[in-house]
């Protein structure tokens, strides 16, 4: 069966939803944003969710969310912190290839300035460095295909994609 979706893995700031929208329209697919689903269900932004109920609350929304997901013909651009979920990765892989926009640290530090209010799945303390070194292996485990897209525009990431993907 061939796979029908496009799902794409990253940090915060890799460009997974900007990026998504633009390949979407390129390739003539749906767009789903993970994170827009997350705060419509949950009713609350992602960061409301981590002050309040603490950032497990927020992966264990992220995890029913994605194993909720049942769609063909998508692009869908997930949460950071979905590579946490082993069952929603494998999930989003039956019906998907699974695309890394990998971008490096110093890259995601320029592109993102509100670190502490993005409403990340992150440990209180833990720094931006840690939380790359953490995900960094599980976005690779899980990865059918990797894009490093750091010095990319986002059309160029999306033309890669298509090329790797052989559409």
């Amino acid at each position: 069966m061939e796979k029908s979706n496009i799902v794409l893995i990253g940090m915060p700031g890799s460009g997974k939803s900007t990026v998504g929208i633009i390949l979407a329209k390129q390739i003539t697919k749906r767009f789903m944003d993970s994170d827009i689903l997350i705060q419509n269900i949950a009713g609350k932004s992602l960061q409301s969710i981590v002050d309040n109920e603490g950032h497990m609350a927020l992966r264990d929304v992220e995890e029913k969310v994605l194993l909720s997901i049942r769609c063909e013909n998508h692009v869908i651009a997930t949460g950071g912190s979905a590579a946490y979920s082993e069952p929603a990765m494998l999930h989003l892989k039956n019906n998907g290839t699974l695309v890394f926009l990998q971008t490096s640290l110093e890259e995601l530090k320029a592109r993102i300035h509100n670190y502490e209010t993005r409403g990340l799945a992150k440990r209180p303390e833990q720094s931006f460095q840690d939380l790359f070194d953490e995900r960094e292996s599980l976005y690779r485990k899980y990865a059918d295909i990797t894009v490093e897209s750091s010095q990319l525009t986002q059309d160029q990431v999306c033309d890669e994609i298509a090329a790797k993907i052989n559409i």
